[in-house]
């Protein structure tokens, strides 16, 4: 049993407008499938758009990622002209040139690799065949998710420039169109529906306020591309429901404007607030450093002045001993010095005594070196004796 994600539809479990939604996609392509076609649905999902192309067309091949998908698909829809099976879009396998129509719808924004899968689809159709691709418009779906977010199931997104130039790297021939929803009023027999014409007023609208985007590619030239109305069963009620989601959107948005409003003046005040508190707080601080800073100063000058107690009784009794021990030398040095005078006045008298003693033993000198210049006198004049020197001659007397 495949069931409904928010993604692939599955009939008899969604609203009808989504219903509706895919259900006409499948009814513009159906135009550009005649009874000799050879068509591809790539991402058929549980089959109800290749079954819808199956009443135009010879054959359909619709394949999907899922194999559960497929499974259903082939259950729900036992055609004769319709095969299901499982395949990746970004690598087809099929032959080049195999498929008079190619249809891929909110297929694209799924896939992380889309560039090969715009290759794809143009290696497998024919010259003259028609690929048919959609993909949600990114600047509307943007706006109406605001509040949910992207969608989980998209790996890309795209405005109509940027899907038109993508498709223009695989087809020569590229015409886009937009699927929205309008108000209508519808004239038809009571019994049977005839074939119907269609006047749509209002212009052709902008592409950013497409819903959608729907893409006819070829490789050969396109025909005129006429608007398409799809008138569902179901009444379509998603035009009123978007009209009234805008007012309320646009009431939200002044709610909103008026919250912004009451925000900013509150982060206003509250900034203030924060500041006026953040400046106390800094008081706070500020007084409990100077506290401490007090009590530090108090401490340490009570330790700086038990300090100076204790160095001035230490000093004290420095002075105390230095004054003993002046004392003491004093007295010690006096008594050395008397001492020091005793023994030098002792020196003194024995200088005296040397110098008398020098003085006596001079004149001694004096007296015996006259003596002995005398006794030299005697002793020259004795010599020169005639009678000295006679007796020399004869042996007698001394010898001098």
């Amino acid at each position: 049993m495949v069931e409904f994600t928010g993604e692939r539809v599955v009939p008899g479990q969604v609203n009808a407008d989504l219903w509706n939604e895919h259900l006409a996609r499948y009814a513009f392509a159906r135009r550009f499938a005649d009874p000799q076609a050879l068509v591809l649905d790539v991402g058929c999902g549980t089959g109800y758009g290749a079954a819808e192309l199956a009443q135009a067309a010879r054959t359909v091949i619709g394949f999907d990622l899922s194999p559960d998908a497929a499974s259903f698909a082939t259950a729900t829809y036992p055609l004769r002209n319709i095969a299901f099976a499982s395949a990746s879009a970004d690598l087809l396998p099929f032959r080049t040139a195999a498929f008079d129509l190619v249809v891929a719808f909110e297929v694209i924004e799924h896939l992380p690799r889309y560039r090969d899968f715009i290759h794809e689809a143009a290696r497998v159709l024919r010259p003259e065949g028609h690929f048919i691709v959609s993909t949600p418009n990114r600047l509307y779906y943007a706006e109406s998710r605001e509040q949910t977010g992207p969608n989980p199931y998209h790996e890309h997104e795209f405005e109509a420039e940027e899907f038109f130039c993508e498709l223009q790297q695989g087809f020569q021939h590229v015409s886009l169109l937009a699927q929205n929803h309008v108000d209508s009023f519808a004239f038809h027999p009571l019994k049977t529906f005839s074939p119907a014409d269609a006047r749509i007023d209002g212009g052709a609208g902008s592409a950013a306020d497409a819903h959608f985007f729907i893409a006819i590619c070829s490789h050969s030239a396109l025909p005129e591309i006429r608007s398409f109305s799809y008138v569902p069963k179901a009444g379509n009620i998603l035009r009123e429901r978007e009209q009234h989601v805008k007012l309320l959107q646009t009431q939200l948005r002044q709610a909103r404007q008026e919250r912004d409003d009451l925000l900013t003046l509150y982060r206003k005040q509250n900034v203030e607030l924060e500041e006026r508190n953040r400046w106390a707080a800094e008081l706070n601080r500020q007084l409990e450093r100077t506290g401490a800073r007090v009590i530090e100063l108090q401490e340490e000058i009570a330790r700086e002045a038990e300090a100076y107690e204790n160095k001035v009784r230490e000093l004290d009794a420095e002075n105390i001993a230095k004054t003993e021990w002046a004392q003491q030398t004093e007295s010690r040095l006096t008594a050395e010095i008397e001492q020091y005078r005793n023994q030098l006045s002792a020196c003194v008298q024995l200088l005296h005594d040397a110098e008398a003693l020098a003085e006596e033993r001079t004149a001694w000198a004096q007296r015996a070196d006259a003596e002995r210049e005398n006794l030299s006198a005697q002793l020259n004049a004795a010599r020169a004796s005639r009678w000295l020197k006679l007796g020399r001659r004869l042996g007698l007397g001394p010898a001098l």
